[in-house]
């Protein structure tokens, strides 16, 4: 009987569990129930941090939005601001360019009032008054149109029974504007109604001639009034 126990294999031995393999068997499935149980917890605790976390962020990106924004309006405004400061650059030397040509214009102007515009010249004045007229010159100032003192400049005065209220008479010097721009005023010789005579009283007075051809009075033709 003692030889026969004494005979067992190792893989026998092996297969019977013993009081430490039970005891590290339970601690494993304690400890795993522990780290179960715990799990929840830990993530309720997570929560309000990764909520606070967000708003953060969302915050962030929100001030970062407004910022973009502000520098793509500024950028907007700074571009307009660029881009009318070249206009404006821009009719200015043209202005210059065309003032320095009006001594010019006027001298075109004199030579055809003078039947002098012929031949070559008559060609190249012509040219030079489509070049400008390109360039945005427009000439103004008519007789009989009422005096501006914004676009006129008188030079001569009279007084003209004729006329109700000031009125350019005579174009000495043409003016000439860009756009709205006026570049130089026309020069004119103006006229003011009659002091003291008004244009109802003038028409009034008819000349003596002009009472001829009116009728007679019924006494007149009569021969005059009855004599009793």
């Amino acid at each position: 009987m003692t030889e026969e126990t004494q005979g067992f294999s190792e893989s026998e031995k092996s297969d019977v569990p013993t009081d430490a393999d039970a005891a590290s068997q339970e601690a494993a499935a304690a400890a795993g129930a522990a780290s179960e149980e715990a799990a929840p917890a830990g993530d309720a605790g997570a929560t309000p941090a990764a909520t606070a976390r967000m708003d953060q962020v969302t915050k962030a990106l929100d001030e970062r939005t407004r910022d973009l924004q502000r520098l793509q309006a500024e950028y907007q405004n700074y571009r307009r601001r660029v881009e009318r400061d070249r206009i404006a650059v821009k009719e200015v030397a043209v202005a210059n360019l065309l003032t320095e040509l009006l001594p010019v214009l006027d001298d075109v102007g004199r030579a055809r009032d003078h039947g002098e515009l012929v031949g070559g010249f008559k060609s190249v004045a012509e040219s030079l008054e489509t070049v400008v007229a390109k360039m945005g010159l427009m000439q103004f100032g008519k007789e009989g149109e009422p005096f501006d003192p914004l676009v006129h400049e008188a030079l001569m005065h009279s007084y003209s029974p004729d006329v109700e209220e000031t009125t350019c008479v005579q174009i000495l010097q043409p003016g000439y504007r860009i756009g709205e721009r006026t570049i130089r005023p026309a020069r004119v010789a103006v006229a003011e109604p009659q002091p003291g005579v008004s244009q109802s009283t003038a028409k009034a007075e008819q000349p003596a001639e002009d009472k001829k051809d009116e009728p007679a009075s019924k006494d007149e033709e009569s021969g005059g009034p009855d004599e009793g």
